[in-house]
């Protein structure tokens, strides 16, 4: 049992007193309550399914407001709320229901809080399962079983045209994306006692209260300890002359299309855009890439040069440097005005970024600073710049990679109940499922000498790979980026088939700091795609032309 007492304002008479002990007294597992006049004061004894912050909502919204509180264990001004309360009844609010949440969540459970989620959206899980990872994946693979049979490179293997049903592929997307959306997430909200959802949009009215905006019209005040803001990001969608006045496609509506276009046309160069415009291509649409700069021109030069020299060879047309000036669209088709020339095409993704979903979070009523495109700044425990008010995944200023998130909302929720973690961004692996993959972790040459690092590289083409020798799939090559004084290795770039399978490796090795020597002498499993880090870090001492097989 816990034991909690409440200083109350705006009590005029001893009506009040019944009016909240009656209230109080009718909420289940509240014990007793004994409410004074004189004292303005609440004594209130619950069972450990009842918080303070269940106890606050139910007298707050009778009009009266808590001055203070204190359980058996601490004391607490209104507007500092529970930072040593008993975890038992502590309320945690998340603002979101994706990866990051959920993480946050189960962790929070865990620590022995309540949780309550807010989801505005139709349904829950985030951007991942619904609209990002999951179907774009399945999208992927689907393109590039279709272009195996169009096209392979084994002369005993007849090519044939893949007969395709894009309609029935979709179906088959969508049952997967919900099977997956209902094992890992609502299955845990039915199973977790601990866990509660709540639809509706929510805002900030103060630092420890929620205002939820229902479908219905109506609203939900949630009085809580802490709140996670894990509302992920939506879409940036560029300032082009008459875009907004056509159906143009987001990643969403690319992922979820029941029929493939004649010309699709791509505008970004990043990796959704890469990824949706490689996997239409395969799917047999004629497809046109405009590039405002080059093909991932924040990424080590040589990864976007060679990548775009792989489009080119599948007939993905590939223009750098190029920006759309105008848009029309006469139900038909789309016409692009460019610095390159005049395009059309009967389809137009958008795939410019993404920014995060803050802006109707009420942020500047609490004070808790954002930056770029809206991103809530954070520290390495989750903790924005507001106590108690934490946020984890893409609204955040963190890296919007999915397992990123998930890791950030783990911490949050271990740190919302009582512990210190953090998150170590220091080596994070990146893979873009194009084909063939783009796969990084660490620094890049020019990251490393702005850091002032005396560097070394070597790059190894994959023809040098036995396995890709092999598959008679050598496209690709594998960079290693040293310090120069001690060969520790601190970044690798890869462009491979099955590049993601290689690059935990490399994290590995970056995370223990290995050397290139370190790594040169491990033992590798011949014939394996990942054998080629063996070989780049052999080639700092050697001519890896010169070995036996098996990189001896």
């Amino acid at each position: 049992m816990i034991k909690f007492y409440f200083q109350i304002k705006g009590m005029t008479c001893n009506s009040c007193v019944t009016h909240i002990k009656e209230t109080l007294e009718a909420i289940e597992g509240i014990n007793r309550a004994d409410v004074s006049y004189a004292n303005a004061s609440a004594d209130v004894d619950t069972n450990f399914n009842v918080s303070a912050t269940d106890i606050i909502s139910a007298i707050e919204a009778l009009g009266y407001t808590i001055q203070e509180r204190r359980s058996q264990k601490a004391r607490y001004a209104s507007d500092n709320i529970a930072t040593q309360e008993s975890s038992e009844s502590l309320h945690v609010a998340i603002i979101g229901s994706g990866s990051a949440a959920f993480a946050c969540a189960i962790k929070a459970a865990e620590g022995g809080a309540r949780v309550t989620v807010i989801e505005g959206a139709d349904v829950i899980g985030g951007c991942c399962v619904n609209v990002g990872c999951v179907p774009s994946k399945i999208l992927i693979r689907a393109a590039q079983l279709a272009e195996q049979q169009r096209n392979n490179p084994f002369k005993g293997l007849k090519n044939h045209s893949p007969q395709l049903n894009r309609a029935l592929l979709t179906q088959q997307q969508t049952v997967r994306v919900e099977e997956l959306r209902a094992a890992k997430y609502q299955n845990i909200l039915d199973s977790n006692p601990a866990l509660s959802l709540v639809k509706g949009h929510a805002r900030f009215k103060n630092t420890s209260t929620l205002i939820v905006s229902k479908s219905a019209g109506d609203e939900q005040k949630i009085v809580t300890d802490r709140i996670l803001i894990a509302t992920g990001s939506t879409p940036t969608i560029p300032r082009i002359d008459g875009l907004a006045d056509t159906p143009y496609w987001t990643s969403t509506e690319a992922l979820f299309a029941e029929e493939t276009p004649e010309h699709l046309i791509v505008i970004g160069s990043s990796v959704v855009a890469l990824e949706i415009a490689q996997a239409y291509s395969r799917l047999g649409a004629e497809v046109t890439v405009l590039a405002r700069h080059t093909l991932l021109y924040a990424e080590d030069p040589l990864l976007g040069e060679k990548l775009t020299t792989s489009f080119e060879k599948e007939g993905i047309r590939v223009l750098d440097h190029a920006q759309a000036n105008s848009v029309a669209y006469d139900g038909q088709h789309f016409t692009l005005e460019t610095n390159a020339g005049i395009f059309q095409g009967d389809h137009l993704l958008i795939s410019t970024g993404r920014h995060a979903n803050t802006s109707q979070l009420n942020l500047e009523v609490i004070g808790v600073k954002t930056g770029r495109n809206g991103a809530i700044i954070v520290n390495d425990r989750m903790e924005t710049t507001v106590p108690n008010i934490y946020a984890a995944g893409d609204c955040s200023n963190m890296p919007q990679l999915v397992y990123v998130a998930a890791a950030a909302g783990s911490r949050a929720g271990i740190n919302m109940t009582g512990g210190d973690a953090k998150l170590d961004l220091s080596t994070i692996p990146a893979v873009i499922f194009t084909d063939p993959q783009v796969a990084t972790v660490g620094l890049t040459e020019k990251q490393a000498k702005a850091q002032g690092i005396n560097i070394d590289s070597r790059v190894l083409d994959m023809e040098n790979v036995p396995r890709a020798l092999a598959n008679f799939d050598t496209d690709g090559f594998i960079k290693l980026v040293v310090e120069a004084e001690t060969g520790r290795l601190i970044g690798a770039q890869i462009l491979a088939h099955e590049g993601g399978e290689i690059i935990q490796s490399a994290v590995l090795a970056i995370r223990n700091r290995m050397t290139v020597t370190d790594l040169a002498d491990q033992l590798f499993p011949y014939l394996t795609m990942v054998e080629g880090l063996k070989l780049c870090a052999q080639t700092f001492n050697k001519d890896v032309k010169e070995l036996s097989c098996c990189a001896g």
